[in-house]
């Protein structure tokens, strides 16, 4: 069989719709799951033993069930019980509700990694905690926590290809339907393996130079 990308020329535009569409997912669901992902955590690291358990009942169900079934029930499920949502939008709020669950646990860590020096000082100076919180430590855990929510980032990136099983004609769902007007699906997932990987390689090399932008200052000098 001879490689004839020549054939995929003509639809290079819906192939670029599909891509800016997952781009528009991604960087809205990222959005959701860092605000989520705020919210559980600082319940997560309170002292109200009730919200702990909520955030971690939260967190431990959306890791452990496929994401796929999320979708299906948000998708599918609620309207059965009068609730309805068009597909983007279901997309952007379940993998924000997914991400938010990885997200927790990325922004708990960037608090608890707080130097206990630093809040001392806080309060010494007379701060309220919820200044503390608000203008020292919420903003030195998200500054460390940037690597690992650019893999979040990545993970939303390409966990979004299973929203084409809902009708969402984002990168993935484009790439059927090219497959089934050319009857070509090798040359078709060809370019897709490579999109998505050009995609998650500038993600990924972005994440870097602002992790190292934002703590720069964290750095170790070399002599």
């Amino acid at each position: 069989m001879r490689l004839d990308l020549s054939l995929l020329i003509p639809y290079i535009g819906l192939l670029a719709e599909g891509a800016v569409m997952t781009l528009e997912i991604a960087v809205l669901s990222l959005a959701g799951s860092v605000v989520l992902g705020m919210v559980v955590a600082i319940a997560r690291a309170g002292k109200s033993a009730t919200m702990r358990r909520i955030a971690f009942f939260y967190a431990d169900v959306f890791r452990n069930v496929p994401f796929i079934v999320q979708l299906f029930f948000f998708y599918y499920g609620l309207p059965e019980i009068g609730i309805y949502i068009d597909a983007f939008t279901t997309g952007v709020v379940a993998l924000s509700i997914a991400g938010g669950a990885y997200a927790s646990d990325v922004i708990r860590a960037g608090i608890l990694a707080i130097d206990d020096g630093i809040l001392e000082a806080a309060e010494v100076s007379g701060l309220s905690r919820r200044k503390i919180f608000t203008l020292i430590v919420l903003p030195i855990a998200l500054r460390t926590s940037v690597r690992p929510l650019g893999s979040v980032l990545i993970n939303i990136i390409l966990t979004s290809s299973v929203l084409s099983t809902i009708t969402l004609n984002e990168l993935t769902g484009q790439a059927r339907i090219v497959s089934s007007d050319t009857f070509r699906p090798f040359e078709v997932y060809v370019v897709l393996l490579a999109v998505y990987g050009v995609l998650t390689y500038l993600v990924s090399t972005g994440v870097s130079m602002l992790h190292r932008r934002l703590n720069r200052d964290l750095q170790p000098e070399v002599n």
